[in-house]
Formats: structure tokens, sequence, C-alpha cells
């Protein structure tokens, strides 16, 4: 299946910035609608075993330990980071889509080149959200009686002063291989679904589509994403938030190992439930904002 873009300069300083800015506008959109979800996951996926009876039971403990605010634990650091992160995703999933758009002459791009695109955009961008990623997990996994970090910047003085640069890229190897594979999913199903609503209805463009229906591209393109990698998700999960001193996982290698003995296969789908059920808000909030203010900058996503 091919598909054609819509194509914006390939050298357009200008444009590399409003990628960026759209890109962070989605980030922040993804973490407003996302962050209660996630704090659950992170709970369900990361608690020892008979700590939570599902994710009902961590809303109930949440809410009556620490308020409705606790959903919102850890929220600067993604707020920020997140925001940072969405929009090195997309610009970089921009940029590659006009880097083929050159190299091809105009011809239309297959699924596999939109897959190679976001690859591409979620290994660099899994440099930067490994840290990320790492320090919020270690906020939102904090109980009301247990508080050992005093938010992001106290949390990653303790962490480097225990293992340096090492430990605040704990669990850098299974996001790289989730941001890389599971973007590169993300955004060729997307960019499937944005071309079949432009075939099926020919002569209009993708400006014109409404953004009720960005809204659910962007929200099955996440369940895609989760589907495909959650259970590398559930490992970079227990190493990041394993004991910084007397570490009880020494590699991803040694987690498959440990949640298999202990769970079997469905231990790599603990927390699930929440994460799909954040997957269509959260990733269609994501790319709604995304492509509208690329419109009201004046722009197009190609």
């Amino acid at each position: 299946m091919a598909i054609e873009i819509e194509e914006p300069s390939f050298d357009s300083n200008a444009q590399v910035a409003k990628d960026l800015f759209a890109g962070t506008m989605g980030g922040i959109a993804q973490v407003l609608v996302g962050q209660p979800f996630d704090c659950v996951k992170v709970r369900l996926q990361s608690a020892p075993e008979g700590t939570y009876n599902g994710a009902l039971d961590v809303i109930k403990q949440l809410i009556k330990n620490e308020g409705f605010a606790g959903f919102y634990k850890g929220t600067l650091t993604p707020l920020v980071g997140v925001g940072a992160c969405v929009s090195v995703q997309f610009s970089v999933n921009e940029f590659m889509k006009r880097y083929y758009d050159q190299k091809l002459h105009g011809k239309p791009l297959s699924l596999v080149q939109f897959f190679n695109c976001g690859a591409v955009a979620g290994f660099a961008n899994g440099f930067l959200t490994s840290p990320i990623e790492h320090i919020r997990i270690r906020l939102q996994t904090q109980t009301a009686g247990k508080k050992i970090f005093h938010g992001p910047i106290d949390c990653f003085k303790k962490i480097y002063q225990i293992d340096g640069l090492r430990g605040i890229y704990k669990g850098l190897g299974p996001t790289l291989v989730r941001e890389s594979v599971g973007l590169g999913i993300y955004f060729a199903t997307y960019e499937a679904l944005i071309a079949n609503d432009l075939k099926k209805h020919p002569g209009l463009t993708r400006a014109e589509i409404k953004p009720w229906k960005l809204c659910m591209y962007g929200g099955l393109s996440g369940y895609t994403l989760w589907i495909s990698i959650y259970p590398v998700d559930v490992i970079k999960s227990k190493l990041q938030t394993d004991a910084l001193k007397g570490a009880k996982y020494s590699s991803s290698l040694s987690v498959v190992r440990d949640v298999f003995r202990k769970q079997g296969i469905k231990g790599f789908y603990k927390g699930f439930l929440p994460t799909i059920l954040r997957a269509a808000p959260a990733n269609g909030a994501t790319f709604a904002v995304f492509e509208i203010t690329m419109r009201l900058l004046g722009g197009s996503p190609q």
C-alpha cells in the first residue's frame, strides 16, 4: 500500500519549528488526559504480587490514601518531559517523511516506509524518554507513608548519587525496543487510516479531515501501539522501579525469567486494562492537537 503525502519544504527551518511546537502541544494534551490511567498502570506493573486486586483496587486505595491529586503525582516531569518527547517523535517522523518524499521524487510512501519513519523517531526519542519515565515512575510509585523523593529534581539527584548516569538511564534497552517498534506501528497505522479516509472521499485534503476523526484514528493507533509492545513496557517498568541499592534485577532477561517463573505469560500483561483504556483518549488527543495546531500555524502534517 502506497500513500501520497502533502509536502512542505524539506529544508524549511520554519517547518521544523512548527513540527516541534505542535508536537509539544500534542504531548501536553497526552499527559493531561492520560496521566491518571498511567499512574494506575505503573502501580499495577511494579507492585509486589498481592498488593492490589486489579485496577479498581488501585483506584480505591489511591483515593483513600492520597486523594484525587494522587492520580497526578509526578505530573510535572511528564508535562515538561512528555511534551518534549512527543515533540521529538513528531518532528523526527515528519522529517523522515520529507526525506523519503525527496528520495522517491514525490512518489507515494509505502506502509513499510512509514513504519521506518516512526521507528527512527522512536529510537531517537528513546534516549530522551528513558530518564524522564524513570523519574516519573519513581515518583508515581511512592505511597503517602513512604516518601523518598521530594519532586523530580530531588529524584534525579538521588538516583545520580547512587548510580550515576547508568542509574538515570536504567531501562534504556527495553525503552529503545518499545519506542522503535511501537512508534513504527503507531505512525504507520495512523497514516494508513488517514490515507483510507482520503481515498474514500476524493477531493478531500488532510487539513479538512474533521477533528473527531483525527481523535478516532489516533485512538486506534494507540491501541495498535500498546497491543504490540506492552510486555516490553512491563519489563522496563520492573527495571525502573527496582531498588536503587541492592537491585533485584541485573538485566531485562532477569526480569523476563522472574516474571515468567512467578506469574507466567499473564505477568507480562499486568496493568494492561488501564493502559488500553488510556490509549484511545490520550493518543486521540495527541494526534488531534498536533494536527489542529499545525493547521493554526499555517502548516500541515504530510
